[in-house]
């Protein structure tokens, strides 16, 4: 077998991406990584019920993105080297049962630690995305990476409308037992239409573990991919963490509104499609400075003339979401053509990066808003972008990717 070659199969012989197990992978991508958002929009709701201070409410989200950030370092490398239907559905099973857990938990600290587990369990997302790669013709390998990503893109900008949605009619405990639920159908559909794929890969999980650190020193678009969208969703996390607050407290907006308002921000994922063409017609290069530049200039609507009001947080949500997702899949398309034997390790570390960005902005959102409110949110979430777009023109666009 070719280093290149998919090395997914069923008993009928090798498996293709048709467009039915594309749009698969796509919804149960979107349903997982939903998970990690629920609670973002509902903290106004979660806070109080289990006596979380307002000051430290936002750790539930910060929680789950380590959480997540812990999976995606120590769970999905194993997909270079064990079956990889067989780890998706028991990480799934855990899953399913955190996200219960978190349903019927009343107590601070419990709550914490099981927000901490729904991130850890909710990575097999990340073993879904490089087995596609995996069976993807590389002419055609970013379409599908970016197809897939637009479903998993959904997922986060559709479960934060969900989440309000829900928290508004039904209470906030249900939005974790219906997640349960939902969890419950995708595991069955995973058990029974994603094939099995056995890696060729030959080593102990030490020895797999430290192969992290030598990738990560001997690829430097792997680590300056790593950087630009670490620090772009950290913007990403720090607005969508505090805008529900801005919204909740200054306009007065109910849980419904604040999921019209999250709905809006859905719009953003129709970039994925669009970077992964632009990625297989070599065009790399220029959609990352795109979205470098159009991040960095997202929250102007709020800076320049803050009488813009909602309307001006709309135009960020939907510039910010749409920079951010078209970065992510330029980057997955390149990290993703450096080595086939190490996708999911590849994968690991460059997601690792991102939801550490993402729980570092969470965790700011609190201290930011209570100090300084929506101006200074709006302040500290552009230095991010900004910082990535220097560093990718200083050095950045310097580093040619290798054959």
């Amino acid at each position: 077998m070719t280093p290149n070659s998919p090395s997914a199969s069923t008993a009928s012989g090798p498996v293709k991406m048709t467009s039915g197990l594309i749009a698969l992978f796509a919804f149960c991508c979107g349903a997982i990584v939903a998970n990690l958002y629920y609670a973002q929009p509902i903290i106004e709701l979660i806070g109080p019920d289990i006596h979380l201070s307002a000051s430290t409410a936002s750790l539930v989200v910060s929680l789950t993105q380590i959480g997540y950030a812990f999976g995606l370092f120590f769970l999905v490398p194993l997909g270079d080297l064990v079956e990889n239907r067989k780890l998706m559905i028991t990480t799934a099973l855990v899953s399913i049962a955190s996200l219960a857990a978190a349903a019927l938990i009343h107590q601070p600290h419990a709550f914490l630690l099981i927000s901490l587990l729904v991130g850890f369990s909710s990575v097999a997302v990340q073993i879904l995305i490089p087995l596609a790669a995996h069976l993807a013709p590389d002419e055609s390998r970013g379409r599908v990476v970016g197809t897939i990503m637009s479903g998993l893109l959904l997922g986060i900008l559709l479960s934060r409308p969900l989440s309000s949605f829900v928290a508004g009619h039904f209470g906030w405990r249900t939005v974790f037992g219906s997640a349960a639920v939902l969890m419950t159908l995708v595991t069955a559909v995973l058990a029974f239409t994603i094939p099995s794929r056995q890696p060729d890969h030959k080593a102990t999980y030490v020895e797999l573990i430290r192969s992290l650190g030598t990738l990560v020193a001997t690829m430097p678009v792997l680590r300056h991919r790593a950087l630009y969208q670490g620090l772009m969703f950290a913007t990403f996390s720090l607005f969508w963490t505090a805008v529900p607050v801005e919204l909740i407290r200054h306009y007065g907006l109910s849980q419904t509104g604040v999921a019209l308002f999250a709905l809006v921000g859905a719009i953003g994922a129709t970039s994925a499609p669009v970077a992964g063409r632009l990625a297989d017609a070599g065009h790399s290069g220029r959609a990352t400075l795109i979205a470098l530049v159009v991040g960095a200039l997202s929250f102007l609507p709020g800076l320049v003339h803050p009488a813009w009001g909602v309307a001006g947080l709309v135009v960020t949500g939907i510039v910010l979401d749409f920079a951010v997702q078209m970065n992510m899949v330029i980057g997955q398309r390149e990290i993703y053509a450096l080595h086939a034997a190490s996708r999911n390790r590849l994968n690991a570390l460059y997601m690792t990066s991102i939801f550490i960005g993402g729980a570092f902005g969470s965790a700011l959102a609190s201290m930011l808003f209570e100090r300084g409110g929506w101006s200074l949110i709006a302040m500290v979430a552009s230095v991010f972008p900004l910082v990535a777009l220097v560093h990718y023109l200083s050095v950045g666009r310097l580093v040619a990717r290798p054959a």
